[in-house]
């Protein structure tokens, strides 16, 4: 399983903003390139995003559903991205000092990720996982900022 984890100069109310905002996903998921329509529900659990993955022309339309939301503590997602397979993506967050610490978790749970060696795989989620949450981050930090910026500020 793949573990990242990320220092966030914000509140966790911050974070679960931006996951609960699900036209948002492209922005900070590492790969998903457009949405093409979010649930009423959403993030509660059993609601989904619909997604696509890759680059055009070469895109595959998929989806990402809620497993829990436990606002501000946790969000457990299993996210679709055929003919890869699925992945179960947990995210936890602590407050610390004046911000808080973000931790990604990702494994395969079904499909030929699965029966990839695990070392492998744990290398391209490393590497993408950080960069999904740097994204999360400046999405996050910003709506902090925004929300605590004097209204001459925000001219």
């Amino acid at each position: 399983m793949s573990r990242n984890v990320r220092r966030m100069s914000c509140p966790p109310e911050a974070v679960f903003r931006v996951l609960a905002d699900g036209w948002l996903y492209p922005s900070w998921v590492v790969g998903a390139s457009r949405m093409r329509d979010v649930d009423a529900a959403w993030p509660q659990p059993g609601a989904k995003l619909h997604h696509s993955v890759g680059v055009w022309p070469a895109l595959l339309n998929d989806n990402t559903s809620t497993v829990s939301w436990n606002p501000p503590r946790q969000m457990v997602m299993t996210a679709r991205g055929w003919p890869i397979g699925e992945a179960r993506v947990t995210i936890d967050v602590k407050p610390f000092g004046d911000g808080c610490l973000v931790r990604i978790q990702e494994e395969a749970v079904s499909g030929p990720a699965k029966a990839m060696p695990r070392a492998l795989t744990d290398v391209v989620l490393q590497w993408r996982n950080a960069e999904t949450l740097h994204r999360l981050a400046y999405l996050a930090e910003g709506i902090t900022r925004v929300d605590t910026a004097s209204p001459s500020e925000t001219r």
